[in-house]
């Protein structure tokens, strides 16, 4: 039987035994795919799309919002093989050691473990995203190689970090994982990929206590079964929890669902725009904090981020601040950087403005959440709803970070910052958002305060678990995509010793 097959050519009917069956064909489950290549284990793959765009299944996505505003939640994701690696910006960084951490300042905080358990993953995540050999926070390799030290900053909480980016093979875009990894997964014996197919059930047992079969249905009307002995979801942050809440008939509040949590939490990055202007005296900054840039065999981009200390003092969350361009002083502004370099005695005849825009963590929120909508897609099922919230502390955090990196550039003698917006409408003004979904699945041991355990089961249900950035329980700054692709291969390591 060849490894990938049109959903829409199985007979009506049908019943599909397998070992282990993954639901979604993006990041998390290409990863698990291959990562479980060395098995014996029977795998399947169930993808709702095929190869290639498709508006028709594209608008299974769309749904109702409500709340701050969002992006459309049929423009944020793509919805066929790769997922939205067919889209994403190939921005990579792993999360820092405090995102793992409990705070007693930041409710609802802590992962079951701490970043040394996806230590060991990380290397080969970062060999399927592609993103050349990991050198991130190391400033004297990037200067070495892009011939530009970073910038001189006091002593203090801000540092410049790195970011690395997908680069597939042969191409400059990022790694689109469908088109990459097509003939790698069908060469895998033991993996069937179905296209064009769409789970619209999880069937549970009728002691709620495992996952007894899967229901599948495809646009033109072909509808069969899958029962497997494991179950992974790899849908995305939105299908996931939207699949679960559906899925009522044995646990009415829906798959999972006992204590309340499928959809909450939900979280994006939030991208306020033109949040400050740093001003240098001597108009100097290397060109990879403007641009993307390579050295050492790696496409990159420098960054202003808070360090661990930093935010265990201040009671701050992450954020990765960009330099977005250069901008035009007015008359005031020229005033204001004349006068602080007059007072430091330095020579600013040569400065330079620059906009600083920023990527930063909201804190969790039980009530941004992902809820079913009254009406139905073309398949039937009920649509996801999304409620969006967005904090004023979120903000608030983000200003004591831009007010400490102002700081260091005066204590350096290299130049100013001014905060530019200071009212909630200033901020939400000019928001945009990363397309990053995470938190509806959100693990944690005890299970009245997440959906999944430390190893992504879903708690209660013995053969059910969940993958991709869903399962974050906090989110940190950096870009999800290579974390959970380290959490996939983790958790295709549990899934092999459960199988022994």
């Amino acid at each position: 039987m060849p490894a990938f097959i049109d959903a829409r050519t199985v007979p009506a009917g049908t019943t599909i035994d397998t070992d282990i069956l993954l639901i979604g064909g993006g990041p998390a489950g290409i990863t698990l795919a291959i990562a479980l290549a060395d098995t014996r284990a029977r795998v399947t793959l169930l993808e709702s799309g095929g190869m290639e765009f498709d508006a028709a299944t594209q608008a299974l996505y769309d749904g109702p919002e409500t709340g701050v505003h969002y992006l459309t939640l049929d423009g944020s994701r793509l919805r066929f093989l790769g997922g939205s690696t067919n889209h994403w910006g190939g921005w990579c960084r792993p999360l820092d050691k405090i995102d793992f951490e409990k705070r007693s300042w930041l409710a609802h905080s802590g992962w079951p473990f701490g970043r040394e358990t996806l230590e060991p993953y990380y290397p080969r995540a970062q060999s399927l995203v592609e993103a050349g050999p990991p050198i991130y926070d190391k400033p004297e390799v990037w200067s070495r190689g892009a011939g530009d030290a970073p910038l001189t900053l006091g002593n203090g909480g801000v540092y410049t970090t790195f970011f690395q980016f997908s680069k597939m093979r042969g191409s400059t875009l990022p790694t689109h994982f469908g088109e990459r990894y097509a003939e790698d997964l069908k060469r895998i014996e033991n993996l069937n990929l179905y296209l064009n197919a769409n789970v619209t059930a999880l069937k549970l047992a009728k002691d709620a206590r495992q996952l007894d079969h899967v229901q599948v249905a495809t646009l033109g009307g072909t509808a069969f079964t899958v029962r497997p002995r494991i179950t992974v979801l790899c849908m995305g942050a939105i299908e996931n929890a939207r699949l679960m809440l559906a899925s009522n008939d044995v646990m009415t509040p829906g798959v999972g669902n006992g204590n309340d949590l499928v959809g909450r939490y939900f979280a994006d990055h939030p991208i306020p725009g033109e949040t400050a202007t740093m001003v240098l005296f001597d108009g100097r900054l290397a060109p990879y904090y403007l641009n993307n840039s390579d050295a050492n065999g790696v496409h990159f981009r420098a960054a202003f981020a808070p360090s661990d200390g930093f935010k265990r003092e201040r009671y701050v969350l992450g954020s990765l601040i960009t330099v977005d361009g250069t901008r035009k002083l007015g008359d005031i502004g020229l005033a204001v950087v004349k006068a602080a370099a007059d007072a430091l005695r330095i020579d600013a005849s040569k400065a330079r403005a620059f906009n600083l825009g920023c990527g930063l963590e909201p804190e969790p929120d039980p009530e941004r959440r992902i809820t079913l909508a009254d009406t139905r897609d073309a398949l039937g099922q009920p649509r996801a709803k999304l409620t969006m919230r967005i904090a004023d502390a979120d903000f608030d955090r983000y200003r004591r970070t831009l007010s400490e990196l102002g700081r260091q550039l005066m204590a350096a003698g290299v130049g100013v910052l001014q905060i530019r917006h200071k009212r909630r409408e200033d901020w939400l003004a000019g928001l945009d958002w990363a397309n990053h979904h995470m938190g509806t699945t959100r693990m944690h041991v005890d299970p009245k305060q997440g959906v999944v355990d430390a190893d992504s089961r879903v708690h209660g249900i013995a053969n059910l678990f969940v993958a991709g950035s869903g399962v974050f329980p906090t989110y940190g700054a950096s870009n999800p995509t290579m974390n959970l692709v380290a959490l996939s291969l983790r958790l295709a390591d549990h899934l092999k010793g459960a199988l022994r």
